[in-house]
């Protein structure tokens, strides 16, 4: 079953919650003896369409406005809701739209605007107490309340926000943790290959030599029976010894997909799907650079992409290269991408064994990679 993201569900009771507040304003409106609204009723309604329009605009369609546009539609929803509470003093209900923009700006602006946003929306519900004939002690009363309700909000807001980066931050860490121990275990088993070989030359072509030397003694020789038994005891010994080196070599590493499931299937986010192609068995030095790239992908679509998803898929490319192709369903890239760090290392890793990689938006949402091996 997937996991509904916590923050879509506040989003949805948010939104929620300010269109019901609509409700009793349009009551009021409607009874003959209620409460009334400063000027005309058409004005209320048509800044709450626009505190409406800005809220849906700046909040689930954010990315695609854009992060400028995001902070326009935020300046104009203060502004808008704030308009709301003066132009209805006497609806009590209302500075609580004034706790939502607050909590909202954490998600776009920095620190101390949302702090200024905060005192601003303070001034708004002490100046609504007074237009509503409340006095003075009221007016400051009922502000340090909205100070209180929006302060809590907003650091409940960033509470959310630094453990949210924290699990981004450990994940990131598991993923280069991860592959950091899958090529390390690589060059051990590397390492081990190598001994082994050294060994087979060592012993064993020193074994075939004397064995040599015994068989041909013993063909120039009539008494040959003792250099016989010596060449019968090498021969043993020989066997012996290449069976525990076969059996040592055996003990091959894992394929690339087991190695690849590995690093993935612990992460806590996003699900990874990974799918190698049959027959695929690279060298030590190609494995680790598609280990090292498999760590940078992934760590690209937890720290910057917000994906919930990454398909990874190695396969032989059509003039037998190795080829590795890796999307996510996040937020993408600008057009104005600019490499980091870790993609440009991706390019010289690459590029080091005679490949290319490639890189960009992948319609109509996320992030793709392609690396190429030959």
């Amino acid at each position: 079953m997937r996991r509904i993201d916590p923050n879509v569900v506040a989003g949805a009771i948010m939104t929620a919650l300010c269109v019901i507040l609509a409700v009793p304003v349009a009551l009021e409106h409607l009874a003959d003896d209620g409460a009334r609204t400063i000027g005309p009723q058409w004005l209320w309604w048509a800044v709450y369409g626009v505190f409406l329009t800005a809220l849906v605009l700046g909040t689930w369609l954010d990315e695609w406005v854009g992060p400028t546009a995001t902070r326009r539609l935020l300046a104009t929803l203060i502004v808008a809701t704030a308009t709301l509470v003066l132009l209805a003093p006497n609806f009590g209900w209302l500075p609580i739209l004034l706790v939502f923009t607050a909590a909202l700006s954490v998600y776009h602006v920095p620190v101390r605007v949302t702090a200024a946003i905060v005192v601003f929306n303070v001034v708004v519900v002490a100046a609504a107490s007074l237009l509503a004939g409340s006095a003075t002690p009221s007016a400051l009363t009922a502000g340090a309340i909205y100070l209180l309700l929006q302060s809590a909000s907003v650091l409940m807001i960033i509470a959310l926000h630094r453990e949210e980066a924290s699990r981004i931050r450990l994940a990131a860490a598991h993923a280069e943790l991860a592959a950091a121990g899958a090529v390390l275990a690589e060059t051990s088993r590397a390492q081990e290959r190598l001994r082994i070989s050294r060994e087979l030359h060592d012993v064993v072509g020193h074994q075939l030599t004397a064995l040599a030397l015994e068989l041909e003694i013993a063909t120039h020789r009539t008494d040959n029976g003792e250099h016989v038994e010596r060449a019968r005891g090498i021969a043993r010994d020989l066997l012996a010894d290449v069976r525990s080196t076969v059996g040592e070599l055996r003990r091959r590493a894992p394929d690339l997909a087991t190695t690849l499931h590995r690093i993935t299937e612990q992460l806590p986010s996003p699900a990874v799907h990974v799918r190698v192609a049959d027959g695929v068995a690279p060298d030590e030095e190609r494995t680790v650079a598609v280990v090292r790239c498999v760590q940078e992908i992934l760590t690209n679509a937890i720290r910057h992409a917000d994906a919930e998803n990454v398909w990874i898929e190695i396969g032989p490319g059509p003039d037998g290269e190795l080829r590795l192709h890796a999307h996510d369903d996040g937020r993408g890239a600008g057009p104005d991408l600019v490499a980091g760090n870790g993609l440009r290392g991706l390019v010289e890793r690459a590029a080091a064994l005679g490949g290319t990689v490639d890189f960009g938006p992948a319609g109509p949402r996320g992030f793709a990679v392609t690396a190429v091996l030959p």
